[in-house]
């Protein structure tokens, strides 16, 4: 039987070799055999076992349940790749429907015109996740407030509001990194500053004199009641929400009130 080096699977399948050490480590995909000196070495079962894996992760499983989905003795190879084409032609079409938003947006913003719709702050969203997320703000700051809010951030226009998306997403990631460092950290603090102006801005509220304390630290308290709003590549990460939580409580204490 053919097997391959971990450097020759990473070459095929696009998945790092750092990555495929930590699929070993937590038993999703074990090597075929080891040599002697530690090398891993994949054969076919662990190559198609991997392809059910990259399905999976393209269908946002987080690894823990494919992991579970795998080894599972009733698993049926061929019911997989059925369900998996399946899901992949409707996530096509919903692509197809994003990359037409994309090109109207495009041309809209070529002709100088602003969105005029609340409908597209939620998109690439799932509509239903969209409507949720909207009707939930609505029920907690109520529908004037979220209304302004939708009003301050139409006039940003297309490009203005990718950008504070990106700026968001940014900031976020950089907090994720320093997850293990103590919350009043002062690069933590400094990352914390911007995104409580973030913050401000998705509000509508970055002009008002309120500092809005008690509402900034409200929002930690729901990254760790709410864990949709931590999720990292479909996983969830209560630690992460907790230090979150902990660091923006520091910030408003220390700056806002």
């Amino acid at each position: 039987m053919k097997t391959h080096s971990v450097k020759e699977v990473s070459k095929l399948s696009g998945v790092t070799v750092r990555t495929l050490h930590h699929y070993d480590k937590i038993n999703l995909l074990k090597p075929h055999h080891r040599t002697e000196a530690g090398y891993r070495y994949y054969g076919d079962e662990e190559l198609f076992r991997l392809q059910q894996i990259l399905f999976y992760r393209e269908l946002d499983f987080p690894l823990k349940e494919i992991g579970d989905l795998l080894d599972d003795p009733d698993f049926d190879q061929v019911d997989a790749l059925k369900s998996h084409r399946a899901a992949l032609k409707i996530r096509n079409e919903r692509i197809a429907t994003l990359l037409a938003t994309i090109d109207r947006t495009i041309n809209h913003l070529k002709k100088g015109k602003k969105m005029s719709r609340p409908e597209k702050l939620y998109e690439g969203l799932p509509k239903e996740m969209g409507t949720v997320y909207r009707k939930e703000a609505m029920k907690v700051y109520g529908k004037d407030t979220v209304e302004n809010a939708e009003d301050k951030l139409l006039k940003l226009g297309d490009a203005g509001f990718k950008k504070l998306k990106e700026n968001l997403v940014q900031i976020q990631k950089e907090l994720f990194g320093l997850r293990k460092e103590a919350p009043e950290n002062e690069k933590v603090q400094q990352l914390i500053a911007r995104h409580y102006g973030v913050i401000r801005t998705f509000w509508g509220t970055s002009h008002l004199e309120d500092k809005q304390a008690d509402a900034y630290e409200g929002l930690g308290h729901l990254y760790v009641n709410d864990e949709r709003y931590t999720m990292i590549d479909g996983e969830s990460h209560p630690e992460y929400a907790l230090f979150l939580q902990q660091a923006m409580s520091h910030y408003a204490g220390t700056k806002l009130k």
